[in-house]
């Protein structure tokens, strides 16, 4: 028999995350979305896998963007911003 490898101690977290369940965002350039709130956070406990939230707008829609903010396609570069809290 072969042997048993056990990778749950290998498993590093290669992403930083930008958004969290009950962030408040916007569009920038689809304002016509109106506000969203993030409702959802996935995090992969793969290596290299995906980080996803997402997001219920005022348009009816939920929407799904990546959310690590080390990877070149995460919703904060597609437009996706946080309404300040005041």
């Amino acid at each position: 028999m072969g042997r048993v490898i056990r990778y749950s101690r290998l498993v590093r977290k290669e992403y930083s995350l930008y958004l969290q369940v009950g962030d408040e965002v916007f569009h920038e350039r689809y304002l016509r979305w109106g506000k969203g709130t993030v409702v959802e956070e996935r995090s992969s406990q793969i290596p290299g896998g995906f980080c996803y939230v997402r997001i219920s707008f005022q348009d009816g829609s939920i929407r799904v963007f990546d959310n690590n903010f080390k990877s070149s396609s995460c919703c904060y570069y597609a437009g996706i911003r946080k309404l300040e809290e005041r």
